[in-house]
C-alpha cells in the first residue's frame, strides 16, 4: 500500500474540468489530472433522475493532501454537492510514484 491516491470527481464541461484541473496541479494538490470527455451520466438528483453529460477528472494525489483537495475542488466546481470520491493506489511503478511525490506540496507544508 502507498500513501497515494486517485480521486474521480465529474464537471459539467471541459472547460470546467480544464480550469479546476489546473488550479489543483499549480497548488500542487495534484500532480496530474486526467480529464476524461464523452461521459454521460444518470443519477438521481433531487427525487428525480436525470442524464447528462459530463467529463470526468482523475486526481493523482497522496493521502494527507485529501482534505485541502477536497476543500479547494468544491471552492473551484459549480456543482452545488461536487462528487471526490478517492481510492487507495496499492502499488505502482516506483519510477511513477516518485514523480508523483515530487510534484506534490511536500508533507507538512500546510
Amino acid at each position: 500500500m502507498t500513501d497515494k491516491v486517485i480521486v474521480f470527481s465529474t464537471c459539467a464541461s471541459r472547460e470546467e474540468g480544464t480550469r479546476i484541473a489546473r488550479g489543483l496541479v499549480e497548488e500542487r494538490l495534484a500532480a496530474c489530472v486526467n480529464i476524461i470527455d464523452g461521459i454521460v451520466s444518470i443519477y438521481r438528483w433531487q427525487g428525480k433522475v436525470h442524464e447528462g453529460d459530463e467529463v470526468m477528472l482523475v486526481v493523482k494525489s497522496r493521502r494527507d493532501l485529501l482534505g485541502r483537495l477536497q476543500e479547494r475542488l468544491a471552492s473551484l466546481h459549480s456543482y452545488e454537492v461536487p462528487e471526490a470520491i478517492a481510492i487507495p493506489v496499492v502499488d505502482g511503478l516506483p519510477a511513477y510514484l516518485e514523480w508523483l511525490e515530487r510534484e506534490l506540496d511536500p508533507p507538512g507544508n500546510e
